[in-house]
């Protein structure tokens, strides 16, 4: 890919935020972190995910070449799902960001609550 060809990097972080924001991303990239697991083993540890959202969010990583699928020659056939080397590098930064959010947690809750004080007074005064 020319640099003509690839996406700026402000639109290149934005769509990868867009896509570990998904509400199972982050979800599924941490229960891979282990190793392989099966589709139905995912379904059960993200419940009450629905089968077609769980589909569509490992379509999404397996496409953006974050986890790879290993599909099993049994009958039936059995799907596993396993990390990549940048899904990996992509679960210890979000790892980070996890880390970050319960450190500073209180403080964003503190500022919202904050907030929404003021507008509460704006809007009754």
């Amino acid at each position: 890919m020319t640099d003509d060809e690839r996406p700026g990097s402000c639109e290149l972080v934005r769509s990868t935020m867009a896509m570990i924001g998904e509400k199972w991303s982050m979800q599924v990239l941490f229960e891979l972190c282990n190793g392989p697991v099966r589709f139905n083993e995912l379904r059960r540890l993200l419940t009450p995910v629905t089968q077609r959202m769980l589909s569509s969010s490992l379509r999404t990583l397996e496409h953006n070449g974050l986890i790879t699928r290993t599909v099993h020659p049994t009958v039936p056939p059995q799907v596993a799902y396993a990390l990549t080397e940048p899904g990996r590098a992509l679960n210890a930064a979000i790892h980070h960001v996890a880390l970050w959010a319960e450190t500073y947690g209180d403080t964003i809750l503190a500022a919202r609550a904050g907030h929404e004080t003021a507008d509460a007074v704006r809007t009754t005064g």
